[in-house]
């Protein structure tokens, strides 16, 4: 099993820059999980609410512990979050395109996390 197919199959996930633009992949990705039985969290620290889910302001206010984090945020913001994954023990970081750059990708993968690169949404449409 590849490294993605072994993140995908993992339930419980945070969607790190959750957005109530419904244009933007931050809100068609939480839905469409769901829609595939997956337990999503969503995290932004400049919203309260989208789509009537809860939004917490950062990985440290998630209820339970998430098995992988889906990054669409922008590398700069980016790496706060692999550095509280670390912190937190979440392995799995699944990096939309857009969210990385080569520094931030070695970067993790230097902490000993797992990575891939990929599209959630396009790997469940």
């Amino acid at each position: 099993m590849s490294l993605k197919d072994e993140m995908m199959s993992k339930k419980t996930w945070a969607i790190v820059g959750a957005t109530d633009d419904e244009s933007r992949y931050g809100y068609k990705i939480p839905v469409i999980m769901k829609e595939h039985d997956y337990e999503v969290f969503l995290v932004n620290p400049r919203k309260d609410e989208v789509a009537g889910e809860k939004v917490y302001s950062s990985l440290d206010e998630l209820p339970k512990k998430v098995d992988v984090i889906d990054m669409i945020v922008n590398p700069k913001f980016a790496k706060e979050y692999v550095d509280k994954a670390k912190e937190l023990g979440i392995e799995n970081i699944f990096f939309q395109p857009g969210s990385y750059d080569e520094d931030l990708v070695e970067y993790t993968r230097d902490l000993g996390l797992n990575v891939v690169l990929d599209c959630v949404y396009a790997t469940l449409k």
